[in-house]
């Protein structure tokens, strides 16, 4: 049985879900910002996000896991979901404000259902507003449940020379690069098994979006840092965002995290970006503790749901850096 059919079925008849097309991204791109500036009461809510791009950039990473909702011919919400191995979330999820209450968010968590029981994804999420009954109400009812929040962190980018052994997986010969993402795989499985990030990897790659920090201790790979640097990417204008980093676990994880950020610092310098932004979910205790040692700072927070309503990765003694936006 299929989760939605457990709603009640309040949908606008005439909504249909399908494929969103390249030539509709402009147009979702707005939905998006629209949707999100009006629930957060920005006086210009098409100001949200500032040069940054989540729409086009997920949908060129894989057009097949980007929806469209449509009624009467309009386009007036789109979902994207993602896929990490055994873990799967989705997002942004954004309705035109003017179809809330329609049931047109339901209507695009169909497909994205459909593609983590296709993928076999044995650990599921999202990161949506903590204070929003509504928001985590409708997760709830396909199986999402509110677990421990995941903290937008950020500082100053200062002067620094890392003494951390990092490479860039851009300098990577192209007969090397499965071998160097089979060893990313082995440090994501170390942490939770299948989790696997070669498709945020190839995708920062192809679409130049910035770059993939490989840290080393010796010949082995220690921990990696998917990066997005500057407009067009889902960093912005003068930020280094870490989209994902993770420490392969052992007695030396707190360590190499401190050596990780460091790099990402030095990279975020080199590429003239102000600020390192990075998310960490509050159950990974002791890396959240690290990053207010390191003097980030929280810029917004969200409630991590999970399906099932269980830790996955989030949990004591896993360095990883994250966010299901």
């Amino acid at each position: 049985m299929k989760p939605q059919s457990k709603i009640e079925d309040t949908t606008t008849p005439d909504i249909t879900v399908r494929p969103l097309r390249e030539s509709e991204l402009s147009n979702a791109d707005s939905i998006m910002r629209l949707a999100f500036g009006t629930f957060i009461g920005l006086p210009d809510p098409m100001a949200f996000m500032g040069d940054a791009s989540y729409v086009r950039t997920r949908w060129l990473a894989n057009p097949q896991h980007a929806f469209a909702a449509e009624i009467g011919g309009e386009v007036v919400g789109s979902n994207f979901a993602t896929n990490w191995g055994s873990v799967g979330f989705f997002g942004p999820l954004t309705v035109r404000p003017d179809f809330w209450d329609r049931g047109v968010a339901k209507r695009l968590m169909d497909p994205i259902m459909d593609l983590f029981e296709k993928w076999h994804t044995t650990h599921a999420g999202l990161f949506t507003f903590p204070h929003s009954t509504k928001h985590i109400g409708l997760y709830q009812r396909f199986g999402f449940w509110p677990r421990f929040l995941t903290a937008m962190m950020s500082r100053p980018v200062g002067s620094v020379k890392s003494a951390a052994r990092w490479t860039r997986f851009s300098e990577v010969p192209a007969d090397e690069q499965a071998g160097v993402l089979s060893m990313c795989r082995e440090v994501t499985d170390a942490i939770y098994e299948g989790l696997d990030v070669a498709h945020e990897i190839r995708a920062v790659a192809a679409q130049n979006l910035g770059d993939t920090i490989l840290l080393w201790d010796d010949s082995r790979l220690a921990a990696l840092a998917v990066c997005h640097v500057g407009p067009g990417t889902e960093a912005g204008s003068g930020v280094c965002y870490v989209k994902f980093g993770a420490v392969r676990p052992g007695p030396a994880a707190e360590q190499h995290f401190n050596r990780l950020i460091d790099a990402c610092e030095e990279m975020a310098s080199s590429r003239q970006a102000a600020r390192l932004v990075a998310g960490v979910n509050t159950a990974r205790n002791e890396a959240y503790r690290q990053m207010l040692t390191r003097g980030f700072r929280t810029d917004i927070q969200g409630v991590v749901m999970s399906r099932p309503n269980e830790p996955g990765y989030n949990r004591p003694g896993v360095y990883l850096l994250d966010d299901w936006r």
